[in-house]
């Protein structure tokens, strides 16, 4: 059968959205397509927010390859499925102009793998997937039974039916990736690369998935959550196309980038630069020398808080002390041309001690953040600390409670948000 897979084109304006507005590759559509074709479906991929499609002629495309399926994700990327728009108005958006010109139509991504009957009715969607998408996506082409289908959810009459619990993929074995040359050559972006100019194409790739920890802040409970280790030789033929493809640097999306030493040791022979988000507490000096000899440039490494009280209330199970915390950063700092520390405000940590940890840092050549403001994802332990199990105003109750707490808001928030019920007026029904 036909299957249409498309990222939309996004609109971020008045959004809390905390990730990087800059495209990303779609690495969940492009996972799907490779099963679909692989299963003999034949697949159209589109990119609006890469290729500066709108949504209306992102549609019409789709209308024009004719498809028994459609599927539209409701984040930008897997890379930011832990901190997605809380609003679905650009899949909507999509949705709307598609009418019924797409098939079936299915929506996968976070909104839909912790509050499925929400997202149904917000979207007008025929089916959301619960959790990793990849695999669910392939079961749907051609199923006539949706109930026998795992980890979806469907309107049947009057009543919603869910199948079952958020999916977690086999990922490991999942195959090199393939992008087209017209999409590299597009994506200038370095996603958080801070030493130099970009002077090729970048790509992003990902080497695991989840994560062992459960810090309270994070949100992946119904989705990206037990940890995984893709295997090495697809990771790597991934790797080896987009440089072929002329890319120099590529973004590990990885929850938590652990040390790895095989990758790294097959890094080193590699002509590619990249970036990682992990927690530095879990590299030993020997290891960082080999991540900066392999050429990573970039780290983004969670610290979050800056005592004891303040990490346990974030349930980070650190072992280490600030001060160590600090000299593995400043350890890093010395192969690696950019490494920061990451910080989240909490009632534990003094501003004026913050200050000076920082300003400390920075001069042996560290960034660390301002302290940003948690929202509470209702995918996060916070979440359901603050408020139990997600129910139906679930994204409503956690975007008022942001934006009653704080003042100050991340520094990519150049608009002030506004709250959820705006920002979904003109595209979501009524609640």
């Amino acid at each position: 059968m036909k299957v249409a897979l498309v990222n939309p084109h996004w609109d971020f304006a008045r959004s809390i959205y905390f990730g990087c507005r800059s495209p990303h590759l779609p690495l969940e559509l492009g996972y799907a397509k490779a099963l679909l074709e692989s299963a003999g479906h034949t697949v159209l991929l589109l990119d609006g927010h890469l290729n500066d499609t709108a949504n209306a002629d992102l549609a019409d495309a789709v209308a024009d390859f004719a498809p028994a399926m459609t599927v539209v994700t409701t984040a930008p990327s897997y890379l930011f499925w832990r901190c997605a728009p809380p609003e679905l108005k650009v899949p909507r958006d999509f949705l709307t102009h598609l009418g019924a010109r797409g098939g079936r139509t299915v929506a996968v991504g976070p909104h839909g793998s912790v509050t499925p009957e929400t997202t149904l009715r917000k979207l007008g969607a025929d089916v959301v997937v619960r959790g990793e998408c990849e695999e669910v996506v392939a079961l749907l082409a051609g199923a006539e039974n949706l109930a026998a289908v795992p980890a979806i959810a469907f309107t049947e009459g009057d009543t919603v039916r869910v199948t079952g619990a958020p999916h977690a993929g086999r990922f490991t074995d999942l195959p090199a990736l393939r992008w087209p040359d017209s999409w590299v050559a597009r994506h200038h972006h370095h996603h958080h690369r801070f030493d130099r100019k970009p002077e090729r194409p970048g790509a992003e790739v990902e080497a695991s998935r989840g994560c062992p920890y459960h810090c309270s802040f994070c949100a992946k409970i119904d989705f990206r959550d037990k940890y995984r280790k893709r295997d090495l030789a697809p990771l790597l033929a991934e790797i080896d196309g987009l440089v072929a493809q002329g890319v120099e640097y590529v973004y590990f999306i990885d929850e938590i980038f652990l040390p790895d030493r095989p990758l790294l040791e097959a890094l080193v022979s590699r002509s590619i630069e990249f970036g990682i988000q992990t927690r530095i507490d879990l590299w030993k000096p020997d290891m960082l020398d080999l991540l900066g000899a392999a050429g990573c440039v970039s780290i983004e490494a969670g610290v979050e808080s800056l005592t004891v009280e303040g990490r346990a209330q974030l349930d980070k199970q650190c072992r280490m002390s600030t001060d160590e915390l600090a000299a593995r950063l400043v350890h890093a700092r010395r192969s690696v041309p950019f490494v920061q520390a990451n910080l989240i405000e909490t009632s534990n940590d003094d501003p004026a001690i913050v200050l000076a940890w920082r300003e400390g840092l920075r001069a042996q050549g560290v960034w660390a953040n301002d302290p940003v403001p948690l929202y509470p994802y209702p995918s996060s332990p916070d979440y359901r600390k603050l408020w139990g199990l997600p129910d139906g105003q679930a994204w409503e109750r956690a975007h008022a409670h942001y934006l009653a707490q704080f003042s100050n808001f991340s520094d990519i928030q150049d608009e002030r948000p506004v709250p959820l019920p705006e920002l979904e007026l003109a595209c979501c029904p009524a609640h």
